[in-house]
Formats: structure tokens, C-alpha cells, sequence
């Protein structure tokens, strides 16, 4: 099963709020750190020293989107934040990352296993297949 991580966050977030929001999530699905396929963000989030430090934790990829092909996925989100369109052109980084790149990977439709969860620095959606 693919299963990916979509992640959106402030410039400068840690990788300690990040892993933190991220155990948190994969506990309440009953999901190990392990079964987790790859990171996925949006494009201006590429060299964010915090998801890069993620993906080498969990040694997985980080590959991100830019804002027109997160916008694609619009109507597959749980939550829609006028703060994210106004600074990025997409409605939801996290949850439309996570639906793209699986999709990509998968070759196969994908849905929303977590949706958006969110702390003060960073937001998170967990997508698979299947």
C-alpha cells in the first residue's frame, strides 16, 4: 500500500514539531513510522530545512507540487483555508500534497486516511490507496 504524508508548514518549522504531529497522527491510525512511503509538499516548501530533516528521520523522499497541480484537488479537501490560497494559489497544501503524490506513485486513485490535522506551525493529511 502507498501511503503518503502531505505536509504544509511555516518557514522555519522544526523537525521536532514536525515528527511530533506526525507520531501523533500515525498512533491515532495505528500506523508505524515504517509503513510510510514519502513526504509530499508544495513546491516553495522544497529546501525547508525542517521536512528535509523528516525525510532523512524516516528515510523517505520529500517531493512536492506546484501550487496550480495541488489546486487540482480542491474539491477532495476536508478543509479548505483562505490563508493557504491567499499565500500559496491552493486551498490546502497537506491534504492535496499527500492525494497528488500518491496518486503518482500508485497509479491509482487515493483517498484521505487522515485528514488535516493541524498545530500552530505545520498541517498534516495522511493519503493511501485503496
Amino acid at each position: 500500500m502507498t501511503l503518503v504524508v502531505g505536509l504544509g508548514c511555516q518557514r522555519g518549522c522544526d523537525v521536532h514539531t514536525l515528527l511530533a504531529l506526525l507520531d501523533s497522527a500515525l498512533v491515532e491510525a495505528g500506523i508505524g513510522r515504517q509503513c510510510v512511503t514519502a513526504l509530499a509538499s508544495i513546491d516553495r516548501k522544497q529546501d525547508e530545512p525542517g521536512l528535509l530533516a523528516l525525510a532523512q528521520v524516516l528515510n523517505v523522499p520529500l517531493l512536492c507540487f506546484g501550487a496550480a497541480h495541488l489546486a487540482a484537488y480542491e474539491e477532495r479537501l476536508s478543509h479548505k483555508s483562505s490563508v493557504a490560497f491567499a499565500h500559496t494559489g491552493c486551498y490546502g497544501i497537506a491534504e492535496s500534497a499527500a492525494l497528488a503524490l500518491t496518486e503518482q506513485l500508485a497509479n491509482a486513485p487515493a483517498r484521505l486516511l487522515i485528514t488535516r490535522r493541524k498545530v500552530a506551525h505545520a498541517t498534516l493529511a495522511l493519503a493511501c490507496t485503496g
